[in-house]
């Protein structure tokens, strides 16, 4: 059993995915090609459905929802960002930066997951969208379960009260840094430049600011037990900290998009391997929305019924 690895997740399939313009001004891992917006939908589904035979076929319980029909939300193949579930029975709501993501909250996921697992509490932080902050969930925080610390990067989409009010809710340390891509632009979710998983994390340290800082993140990732995995910024450019780690049925695995597995190098691939098995996903067209595998899973931290 592993405290940080869920053996189950909930994915939201996209029938209008696009990537989404009100958040491209500070999401610089979106990209366009020269595809008709229904031919980018219809291969996101596509995408979408392999990676759910994938993980399935992995061993890993997947709770599929489809878009509603009547909402226009271009991210909602995105679901970690509104929702996470907690041991002990535990579920917070999210706040969001951008009005489309407002939209992608869904109830009926939440009473649904109710029917199956032990739910014992929901703490709705999304009333402080009426203030302008955000906390944009497993994105804007990647969650040490063992250690209960949260690493969070510093943007507009990760607000500091709610951090501090998530953390003191959830039993978490709050460890937060600024941090840049290489042009310069601030980090926008915390999980696209960081992975922690049960025995190992993936970081690109280099986007830490601080120099203090970024010797303390390492030391409390050292001083949980695990190997620290260093990625450059163009494996972050291709996704390689958005990973998310699963208990399948033949043990760990660690589920992250093709793209991002071709980006590691063999020395990285065998450090992961020692815990876990790469289970490598494609899904090129969803990437161009700025977000890969990782943002595609919520996992569920909960007891079943």
């Amino acid at each position: 059993m592993s405290v940080q690895a869920p053996t189950a997740v909930v994915m939201v399939r996209p029938h209008s995915f696009s990537p989404n313009l009100e958040t491209a001004a500070d999401n610089a891992f979106q990209s366009t090609d020269g595809r008709t917006a229904p031919e980018i939908a219809a291969a996101a589904v596509v995408e979408f459905d392999a990676a759910v035979a994938r993980l399935e076929s992995a061993g890993v319980k997947v709770h599929v929802f489809n878009q509603l029909a009547d909402q226009d939300t271009p991210d909602c193949v995105f679901p970690n960002n509104w929702f996470s579930t907690h041991a002990g029975g535990h579920v917070a709501i999210y706040p969001m930066f951008a009005a489309s993501r407002q939209r992608e909250r869904r109830w009926d996921i939440i009473e649904a997951l109710k029917s199956t697992y032990r739910v014992q509490d929901v703490i709705d932080y999304s009333g402080l969208e009426e203030d302008g902050l955000a906390l944009e969930g497993t994105g804007a925080m990647v969650l040490d379960h063992v250690a209960r610390v949260a690493y969070t990067a510093q943007s507009n989409r990760a607000d500091p009260v709610i951090l501090e009010r998530f953390c003191t809710n959830f039993n978490f340390e709050p460890m937060a840094f600024r941090a840049k891509d290489k042009s310069g632009s601030a980090v926008y979710h915390t999980n696209v430049m960081m992975t922690v998983a049960t025995g190992f994390a993936l970081v690109c340290l280099d986007m830490i600011e601080d120099s203090e800082r970024r010797t303390e993140v390492v030391r409390r990732l050292q001083e949980s037990g695990r190997d620290v995995i260093a990625l450059s910024h163009e494996q972050i450019a291709g996704f390689a900290g958005n990973a998310l780690e699963l208990r399948g049925r033949g043990g760990l695995v660690l589920a992250l998009s093709a793209r991002a597995e071709q980006s590691l190098t063999r020395e990285q691939k065998s450090g992961i391997g020692q815990s876990a098995s790469l289970l490598p996903i494609a899904i090129p067209t969803i990437e161009m929305a700025g977000g890969s595998v990782r943002c595609m899973l919520a996992g569920i931290h909960l007891s079943l019924r």
